[in-house]
């Protein structure tokens, strides 16, 4: 395969050799049928809101297209977890390259943590550095609270609702002790779902005994 600037750049990193290991690099052919398969890389740099996902949603489809039976992919993933919504989206992306019979290689070299983590367990094969962290499985939601220093100055914030529960825990109300059990449950519900996502793709995995947030 021709390697691009990117394939050139892991060439000279420590994922040289999960390159070789893939029929690519020095010393490898790299043949399916009597051709030369292709290895298409990408990179995911992460951040909290998963930005990223508009850009690897393209190059998945792009790769897609233009690959051939044999042909494989490979990101190298970077991202200490986000947003659900994103991070759900971009572990959706991913499993295209498996809907599409495309083997996913995702190479870890510093974090795949949480959304991350949703991420990477789509490949049929994770590598990662030896100290690279991977995980945790689990769901975190912070909302600051302004209520006492509001009423401390003499400002009234008011809010208009229609619904129970619209509006909960948020930064401006008085948190009463039904919002926070109402949030609680909401958080639960979203690490079923995680939990539910990650052992689909790693069946061999004791889900309970690795999804406590470490």
């Amino acid at each position: 395969a021709a390697a691009g600037t990117l394939l050139k750049s892991l060439q000279e990193r420590p994922l040289k050799s999960v390159l070789q290991s893939l029929g690519y690099g020095d010393g490898a052919n790299g043949d399916v049928d009597g051709r030369k398969k292709n290895l298409f890389v990408a990179e995911f740099p992460g951040d909290v809101s998963a930005s990223q996902v508009s850009t690897l949603r393209e190059e998945v489809t792009a790769i897609i297209r233009t690959s051939k039976p044999g042909d494989e992919a490979l990101v190298v993933l970077q991202s200490g977890g986000g947003t659900v919504t994103g991070y759900g989206l971009a572990a959706a992306q991913l499993a295209r390259f498996k809907q599409a019979g495309m083997k996913l290689t995702i190479c870890v070299e510093q974090v795949a943590a949480s959304g991350g983590y949703m991420m990477a367990c789509v490949a049929d094969r994770i590598v990662a550095s030896p100290f690279a962290v991977l995980g945790s499985i689990g769901v975190i939601s912070d909302v600051p609270n302004f209520y006492h220093r509001l009423k401390d100055e003499g400002i009234e914030f008011q809010t208009i609702t229609a619904g129970k529960y619209k509006r909960t825990v948020t930064p401006t109300k008085k948190i009463t002790n039904e919002d926070v059990k109402k949030s609680k449950e909401d958080v639960e519900d979203i690490l079923k779902l995680f939990k539910t996502f990650v052992h689909g793709n790693r069946p061999q995995l004791d889900i309970d005994s690795v999804a406590t947030g470490e």
